[in-house]
Parts: C-alpha cells; sequence; structure tokens
C-alpha cells in the first residue's frame, strides 16, 4: 500500500491561525532557496513539515523540520553552521536559551562510543555560557508569539550559511 502523499494544506489545517503566517514565511523562504519540501508523519513527531538540501539525505542535510508536538508547534533547526553566526545565538531571547539550555547534553562529548557514528554534537557559546548539546534537540524550540521573529532569523542564518 502506497504512502499518502500530504499538502501544505494538510499541514496548515493542523496548526494553529496564530501560527501559520510562521509557517508559509519558513515555507516560502526555503522553497525560494531551492530546499525540498517534504511533508509526513512520523511515529515521533506525528504530522511534519521539513526542509533538506537537494542531494543530501542524512539529517545534517535537513534545515528546519515543523511539527505539532501535544497540539504545540515546535520548530527544529539542525544548526550544523552555528559557528558562522554566533551573534544570531547571543540575541535570542531568554526563553529561546531557555529551552536549549534544558535540551539533552551531547553524550559524544563525554563518552564517544555511546552516540551513533554521525553524531557531533554542538559545542557553542551564548552570551559566555558554553553548551554541549545533542544534534537533534539542541534547536527545538516551542513556537510563540516571542520567538517566532527569532526563529525566522535563525532559520535563515542557516540556510545562508549552507548555499
Amino acid at each position: 500500500m502506497s504512502k499518502p502523499k500530504y499538502q501544505i494544506e494538510d499541514f496548515l489545517a493542523n496548526v494553529s491561525e496564530d501560527n501559520c503566517n510562521f509557517v508559509i514565511s519558513v515555507r516560502d523562504y526555503m522553497l525560494e532557496n531551492n530546499f525540498k519540501q517534504k511533508i509526513q508523519v512520523t511515529k515521533t513527531t506525528g504530522l511534519q513539515l521539513s526542509f533538506a538540501e537537494p542531494k543530501v539525505k542524512s539529517i545534517t542535510g535537513v534545515v528546519v523540520i515543523l511539527f505539532l508536538r501535544d497540539g504545540e508547534l515546535r520548530v527544529r533547526v539542525y544548526g550544523t553552521n552555528h559557528k558562522v553566526y554566533p551573534t544570531r545565538l547571543d540575541s535570542l531571547p531568554e526563553n529561546i536559551v531557555q529551552q536549549i539550555d534544558k535540551s539533552p547534553n551531547c553524550v559524544k562529548f563525554t563518552n564517544p562510543q555511546k552516540c551513533w557514528t554521525g553524531c557531533g554534537g554542538y559545542d557553542f557559546s551564548i552570551r559566555d555560557k558554553r553548551y554541549q548539546k545533542c544534534l537533534v534537540s539542541c534547536f527545538e524550540i516551542k513556537l510563540d508569539a516571542e520567538s517566532e521573529s527569532f526563529l525566522l532569523e535563525l532559520i535563515k542564518s542557516e540556510a545562508m550559511a549552507r548555499n
């Protein structure tokens, strides 16, 4: 049996009206910059909208994933190029920094044998505090009115660094 094909309208139908403009802004920007869009249902996140670099199939090719978890929209940015935009990280509001701080530490830094081979984790600083965070959940942020503009700029910074 073939997998169902989802459209952007399917995703937007599940997003609160408050967040629709953000989703559309991210989508428009990513498509304009030649990232490929994928909408799918996964066991862990449910319905998700993701964007990846063309011809890159690994997790490091994904720039942003928007997904609903427990009814809230979350944004995950794979900030592989975080060292290119340190001032962007320093400008993040405190509520985003707190979410980053609460994300799991990368076990690769303490025990390289315990994490999967392709993981390198993230080692970075925000306002002089050092973080060594998990690649998957480091920049997974709950979307709210305060975080929208900062997340959009973070997404744009990562996308520009990849192009």
